[in-house]
């Protein structure tokens, strides 16, 4: 580019005003160093901007001017390179939304742990909740046992055990007023997997079996002792071992316990 079409270019008035970046501060430096006639373009643009300026400023002594003037004379001195200001404003940014990011994923690890918290406390108190119906039912139990054995109306009718369980045993609480039934099967074994004891309500003669129910859930009822449906005119009970849901009629050869009232 010739020496005229550089000065022509607006560039040096970008370089006076400090708008160039440090790379294009360096190479007008340098040709202002190579050539002259661009040092002195520079010089005068300077001129210009202090007499423009001069003319909006207080009045100053010729001896300030000339103070002033001596420095920015390229002839006496190197062409300063002008240091890019930093922008501190945008490191601010940058750090501000990193701590919002910190902050943030702080935040959300606080309510993870309290979520998680809340779902181990939600657990534990359906685990208290499953304990204390266990235990009321229990309870419930135990009075239903104790209720019927201290019954001084109950007919208590022994039942033995029969040839397919001789050690078996069983006891039947019958209140012939009210017709209620109970059965203490607590002599009993417990049920084989699939298979459910029967309460039967007998008439002897001629023998005639009638369902009065099944010991359903054997092994959650702690007291063993089973309402069964009533009855009116039983002249002995027994105990038979039958598929789940029952039979409709005894299946003798798994007559476990028979006691006549």
């Amino acid at each position: 580019m010739e020496t005229k079409e550089y000065n022509d270019s607006g560039i040096l008035e970008l370089y006076v005003y400090g708008l160039l970046s440090d790379t294009e501060n360096e190479e007008v430096t340098t040709m202002a160093n190579t050539h002259p006639e661009i040092k002195d373009e520079i010089i005068a643009i300077e001129k210009a901007i202090v007499a423009l300026s001069s003319s909006f400023s207080p009045f100053h002594s010729v001896a300030n001017y000339e103070k002033i003037k001596a420095k920015l004379e390229l002839k006496h001195a190197p062409v300063i390179e002008m240091e890019t200001s930093r922008n501190w404003s945008q490191y601010i940014g940058w750090a501000a939304a990193v701590l919002l990011l910190v902050g943030i994923g702080f935040q959300y690890n606080q309510l993870e742990q309290t979520s998680n918290q809340v779902v181990s406390t939600e657990i534990e108190k359906a685990k208290v909740e499953k304990e204390l119906n266990q235990l009321e039912l229990q309870n419930k139990q135990n009075e239903i046992g104790l209720a019927v054995v201290r019954d001084t109306k109950n007919t208590v009718v022994s039942l033995g055990g029969q040839a397919v369980a001789p050690e078996s045993s069983a006891k039947v609480y019958w209140n012939k007023e009210t017709q209620v039934v109970y059965v203490d099967a607590a002599g009993l074994p417990e049920p084989p997997k699939g298979m459910v004891y029967q309460v039967w309500a007998l008439k002897l003669n001629p023998l005639t079996p009638t369902s009065i129910g099944l010991l359903d859930k054997f092994d959650e009822n702690n007291q063993r002792i089973f309402a069964v449906n009533s009855t009116g005119d039983a002249e002995a009970f027994g105990i038979t071992l039958e598929p789940a849901g029952g039979s409709l009629s005894p299946t003798m050869e798994q007559l476990y316990t028979l006691g006549k009232v």
